[in-house]
């Protein structure tokens, strides 16, 4: 099995950094929305500027279980290699949005936001691919060492989720109404576009066998919709995936108004949002080593129900405080490093990072206790609920534009008290 695993190294360090693309084309549409929203026609509007994200979760709705059924039907290498070339073609896509339709107009929004909105889309399917693949293509190549390869891919995954924001913060520089191009972010798309092909090659030589999968009839018959506690559960991994996204992406957006947000010097906004956003995305790396060390002592319920009540708290503070004080955050300020004062709410809201960093693993783990044959379809299920990663921030911008940034995280305070729910109470196993 050793020599085995060592013959596979090149496909494991692909698996590890596909990790972390499957990051990387998620947590670019939220900042990139921020250069869409300051475009004549959409005149600041975060509704808008959040329809990118909302673009690239829709896709699991509707890829989430067909995923699952190409991975049984085709296997994992044909799988894996279909994401990538989707992955090429949505990001060249999203480039193609600096290029074509740019000056003409469909009723009032640029021509070339829709191309990019299907370029986000196309990611979506990807991505969504991905998750699907990646993680039982480890379990395979790395045999016994596998879930330390499981590990080391989730630590790349939360390194590129606070990245990417960063990246895109400083490429944007100052946000002036139609100065800021998609144009401007090409470093990036090039990139991703450079390591899905990599990906693509190292994978066309590298042999990966499928496991061999058994089908019993309890496996085809089991349902997974008749226990209230998974139900409840998909319930929780909806609205939690919409917080997880919600919080940075809408922080970003507030951060980075000039007129109508937290009031920073219009020409470091975008970049100090940037890496305040992504020191969101690290404390979730920190809160995952964390956890990862406590698992075995403190149970999937006793870690939920306490970050969910201590996220519930950050979020009603920030709101109450908002701009009322300052307090100072490393961040990357345009030409260097420095200690930059933000408000209050901001750092409230990063800290959160550290909750819903164990949400995922705790919810997914309390959600098919007790399912049996049924857990593989549950998965399926849960991976097309991972939409509500699109549908609640966009909800929640649609909020911002009618009643503010702080408001908005109302929403997000009443999905995370849901998940309170389901870990005191609705995590019991019960039949629908």
């Amino acid at each position: 099995m050793s020599k085995k695993n060592d013959s596979n190294i090149i496909a494991i360090i692909t698996m590890i950094f596909l990790f972390g693309m499957i990051s990387f084309v998620t947590n670019l549409a939220a900042p990139i929305g921020n250069i869409w929203k300051m475009q004549p026609g959409i005149e600041g509007s975060n509704f808008w500027g959040m329809m990118g994200n909302m673009m690239n979760f829709l896709a699991y709705a509707i890829m989430g279980i067909p995923a699952g059924n190409l991975l049984k039907k085709k296997g994992y290498k044909f799988t894996a290699e279909a994401a990538l070339l989707v992955g090429l073609v949505g990001v060249f896509v999203q480039y193609l949005s600096g290029v074509v339709g740019v000056g003409s107009t469909i009723g009032s929004i640029p021509t070339n936001f829709f191309v990019y909105l299907l370029g986000a889309f196309i990611c979506g399917f990807s991505v969504c691919m991905l998750n699907t693949v990646v993680n039982p293509m480890l379990k395979i190549l790395g045999g016994k060492r596998s879930n330390q390869y499981i590990q080391i891919g989730g630590s790349f995954n939360s390194l590129m989720g606070t990245l990417t924001p960063m990246l895109v913060g400083a490429m944007i520089g100052e946000l002036v109404n139609g100065k800021s191009q998609i144009s401007d972010v090409n470093t990036l798309l090039f990139m991703a576009m450079g390591v899905f092909a990599l990906a693509f090659v190292i994978l066309l030589f590298v042999p990966i066998e499928d496991p061999e999968q058994t089908k019993s009839a309890d496996a085809a018959a089991a349902n997974p919709l008749k226990y209230r506690h998974f139900i409840l559960g998909a319930i929780a991994i909806f609205v939690y995936v919409g917080v997880e996204v919600g919080i940075p992406g809408t922080l970003n957006f507030y951060l980075s108004d000039n007129e109508n947000g937290a009031g920073l010097d219009p020409a470091k906004a975008a970049s100090i949002a940037g890496f305040v956003a992504g020191t969101y995305w690290f404390l979730m790396l920190i809160g995952r080593l964390i956890s990862s060390t406590i698992s075995g002592k403190v149970s999937s319920r006793t870690q939920l129900s306490c970050v969910s009540c201590v996220a519930v708290l950050l979020i009603v503070l920030a709101i109450f405080l908002g701009n009322s004080s300052l307090v100072s955050m490393p961040v990357f300020t345009g030409k260097g490093f420095g200690m930059v004062q933000v408000p209050i709410a901001a750092l409230l809201l990063v800290l959160c990072g550290l909750c819903t960093s164990v949400m995922w693993g705790t919810i997914f783990d309390l959600a098919v206790d007790g399912l049996g044959a049924a857990t593989e379809k549950a998965s399926g299920i849960f991976m097309a609920m991972v939409v509500g990663g699109g549908i609640v921030p966009l909800v929640q911008n649609a909020i911002a534009d009618a009643a503010g940034y702080l408001p908005s995280y109302w929403l997000l305070a009443a999905c995370v008290a849901f998940i309170f729910y389901f870990a005191v109470s609705g995590s019991k196993i019960k039949k629908a």
